[in-house]
């Protein structure tokens, strides 16, 4: 089985995200979306909340799983059995940050392979960063991010 990790802090999970997982499932048989902890940051929207939506989102998928985790992410992928990770690229800045994570990875674990998906026409303009400032400033971000995600932070705010 072929088994993907897509790692991130999801602060909040865009549509650029949710379409990288879609796009994902016709190359693996499984995909972890892994929300990352750093008790170091503190995110936007609760943790707790970031899961709760993702997992409304795909709760359909028998082949998506939401799970939390800390460390290094090719270790979480050996503890859950994933061989892939995946990633997305907007631009070349991503690919050489990303290519540099990548490489470090393959040291560290060199049978977890990293997949790069360019982000689909229309959603590259996407970012967490800029979508956790305009919410953060009152902004509508609904082009930006499932419903179902906005949705649960709501609910959980009242």
């Amino acid at each position: 089985m072929k088994i993907a990790v897509f790692a991130g802090s999801f602060d909040p999970f865009t549509f650029a995200h949710q379409d990288l997982v879609d796009r994902g499932l016709g190359l693996f048989d499984k995909i972890i979306i892994a929300i990352g902890v750093n008790s170091s940051k503190k995110g936007l929207l609760p943790l707790a909340d970031r899961e709760k939506g993702i997992k409304l989102l795909f709760e359909k998928y028998t082949n998506v799983e939401v799970q939390q985790f800390s460390g290094l992410t090719v270790n979480f992928c050996k503890r859950v059995g994933a061989s892939y990770i995946l990633r997305g690229l907007r631009n070349t800045d991503d690919f050489e940050f990303e290519k540099a994570i990548a490489q470090n990875n393959s040291l560290l674990a060199p049978t977890i392979e990293t997949y790069f998906l360019m982000t689909k026409s229309g959603l590259a303009h996407i970012s967490s960063t800029i979508v956790r400032d305009i919410l953060s400033n009152g902004g509508d971000v609904s082009a930006l991010v499932p419903e179902i995600i906005l949705r649960v932070d709501r609910d959980s705010s009242t």
